[in-house]
């Protein structure tokens, strides 16, 4: 089989097109195009005038290799890169004493729960909060009634913080080993639409996740794996040998329970600020790690479609528009949008009583009125929280603390529109663009809580945006705080056999372990981690 890319059609073509696109692209006749599929779907809207459908096709041909040789000097036709995953061990059969532990049911320890399932090593899921339908009920608590769980929210629960949001499902990570198509091959297979195969920014929505975070659990644990609900780890069991090499040995439970365990999988997210603090104290190696703290910004949907797509905008083929932006400030920072959400709301994502987070969510429709996205100032530890591996976290509960006061100590949101932000005064009323987070937001002024550098670059940054989507800076656009959890505030050090640094054992993965930041790239590392034990179990005989 053989791929050509950069093959272009108008919007609405008729699907007979690309077939003969192809015969023409070849210079072929009909009858040696045995077959073909869609590989890869996107759209080039540079010129909003003559936007183009992009393809690459994978082809059957009749003779490949003449065609293969005609082209050899044409980097867009080629090989079908072989894309199937195979794993690196198979333990069905074999009877082990203990079984691997991953803790944490997020994109990350989903994947890393599958893939030793499939490995045949039944592994044990620990996860702090819910089940993903006992959890939703509960982060509509929130939003509806401002009554917050802090064990199973917007964060804590099956499904992890992927569940609750736009269901983004791409990545610039480099990926040779095509991690990210079994990723997305068994999303496919716990029902999510078929079109994220192709599609060049796949997207599933939160009501579609959660259906498919209970079709993979079901397939877990047919395969021999166990879920454990509502188990929050409080301790390790860290056994220090003469020599002072250390190995875990175990978990202790929130419930009083202990769980032996020597091959444990971490995928705790980026808010288990608790988890954080208990490893550290146990002398597991963690450093800082920068991230970004900001504000969600809301403008009308159909704004943005006309900016992207002009006369276009609104066109079937198109769907909902995107943007992404950055803007490198006069005072050394850089502002830039981030976990954009088309067609989506703003929704509270607080993990702790007394504070306010934002985050984006979208269903898989992307029909809500506004579109909203971060806009957000990078920080990094020398600069801004030097002297401990946790002051990230320090940094994070105390702008979220005071956005709690600022929205009324209500878990109402602190909100202000552009044109007031720009100008440096509190907001009173909204205005043409109203904002979607529940339990609601509270105008005021920003400034109260976010550190004076960010105001400074975000006021900056909003014009430079203006000039290139128009209405971006918008007077009327509603901006509403904090948003604080764009990543981890901390890594725990791992190393090439992907186990921490100075604990054997405990395999740090996903985005709270600092090695992710999304749910494409925390399921293909629980993958690898999860192979990484399975390797470690095969050495250790």
């Amino acid at each position: 089989m053989l791929r050509l890319s950069e093959i272009k059609l108008p919007l609405g073509h008729p699907p007979e097109a690309l077939r003969s696109a192809v015969l023409e692209r070849l210079g072929i006749a009909d009858e040696a195009l045995i077959d073909l599929a869609i590989a890869r779907r996107a759209n080039d809207a540079r010129k909003k005038s003559a936007i183009l459908m992009v393809y690459s096709i994978d082809v059957t041909l009749a003779d490949e290799a003449a065609i293969l040789a005609k082209f050899a000097n044409d980097p867009h036709v080629r090989q079908t890169p072989d894309t199937a995953y195979r794993p690196v061990a198979d333990f069905h059969g074999v009877t082990r004493d203990k079984r691997p532990v991953v803790i944490g049911a997020g994109p990350c320890g989903l994947f890393a729960g599958l893939i030793l399932a499939q490995m045949g090593l039944r592994p044990i899921i620990l996860e702090r909060g819910k089940v993903v339908r006992e959890r939703t009920k509960d982060t509509w608590g929130l939003w509806r009634r401002s009554e917050l769980n802090p064990e199973s929210n917007v964060q804590f629960g099956e499904g992890g913080a992927g569940t609750f949001s736009d269901g983004k499902l791409y990545s610039q990570i480099k990926d040779p080993r095509f991690l990210g198509r079994k990723v997305l091959t068994e999303f496919v297979k716990a029902g999510a639409p078929p079109e994220i195969l192709t599609e060049a920014h796949p997207h599933i929505g939160t009501f579609r996740l959660v259906t498919m975070v209970e079709s993979m659990r079901r397939t877990i644990e047919e395969l021999g794996g166990e879920y454990r609900f509502e188990r929050r780890v409080e301790d390790f069991d860290i056994e220090t040998a003469p020599d002072g090499a250390r190995r875990l040995r175990g978990l202790h439970l929130h419930t009083g329970d202990y769980l032996a365990a020597d091959h444990v999988v971490l995928a705790v997210g980026h808010s288990a600020r608790e988890t954080f603090r208990t490893l550290y104290e146990r002398g597991v190696d963690i450093e800082a790690k920068p991230f970004s703290i900001g504000v969600r910004i809301e403008h009308p949907q159909s704004w943005i479609d006309k900016a992207r797509f002009g006369p276009c905008a609104g066109h079937p083929d198109l769907g909902a528009a995107a943007y992404s932006l950055s803007h490198h400030c006069s005072n050394g920072r850089t502002v830039y949008s981030f976990c954009m959400c088309p067609g989506g709301r703003v929704v509270a994502a607080t993990s702790e009583p007394g504070r306010v987070v934002t985050n984006g969510m979208s269903q898989y429709s992307r029909k809500e009125f506004n579109a909203n996205s971060g806009i957000v100032v990078g920080i990094d530890p020398q600069r801004d929280y030097p002297g401990h591996p946790l002051a990230g976290i320090d940094l994070q509960r105390h702008w979220e603390s005071l956005a709690f006061v600022a929205g009324g100590s209500n878990y109402q949101a602190p909100g202000q529109k552009v044109g007031d932000f720009l100008a440096q005064r509190p907001s009173s009323e909204f205005g043409e663009v109203l904002p979607s987070y529940r339990p609601g937001v509270h105008l005021t002024d920003l400034r109260q809580c976010l550190p004076d550098f960010a105001t400074d670059a975000i006021r900056e940054a909003l014009p430079a945006f203006g000039r290139q989507i128009p209405n971006y800076d918008h007077p009327d656009a509603v901006m509403t705080g904090v948003e604080t959890r764009t990543s981890s505030p901390i890594r725990i050090s791992r190393g090439k056999d992907f186990q921490s640094v100075n604990t054997a054992g405990l395999f740090p993965a996903g985005e709270g372990a600092g090695f992710a930041g999304g749910i494409l790239s925390a399921g293909v590392d629980g993958i690898k981690v999860a192979e990484a034990v399975a390797e470690r179990i095969l050495a250790e005989g």
